[in-house]
């Protein structure tokens, strides 16, 4: 019959016991979170008529930093004229997604 592992009984023991296994999964932590950086995600094609529009807005954007109009509101109508893309998703993805900085 094998012989029981004895209980370590002072305070150091406990303390080297339990402090061991946690340093050790800390450090397996924090190699695996900077050895898997997220990649970008890929660029999505946007249509000519939407990359005009993104043009047309940076450049507005531009023209009111350099009058020093910064923190501004910048709206957009929902209304499309005939034959007009809707390029509603192609400004969320340039300019992001919940109205942050670029």
């Amino acid at each position: 019959m094998p012989r029981p592992i004895p209980i370590p009984r002072s305070r150091r023991a406990w303390i080297v016991t339990c402090a061991a296994p946690c340093a050790a999964g800390l450090a397996a932590a924090y190699g695996l979170n900077t050895s898997s950086e997220p990649e970008p995600p890929p660029k999505k094609p946007v249509s000519a008529q939407c990359a005009a529009l993104i043009e047309s807005i940076e450049g507005q954007l531009a023209k009111n930093e350099r009058d020093g109009k910064k923190g501004g509101a910048l709206a957009f109508s929902r209304n499309r004229g005939a034959g007009q893309e809707d390029c509603g998703d192609a400004l969320r993805d340039h300019f992001g997604r919940h109205g942050g900085d670029r």
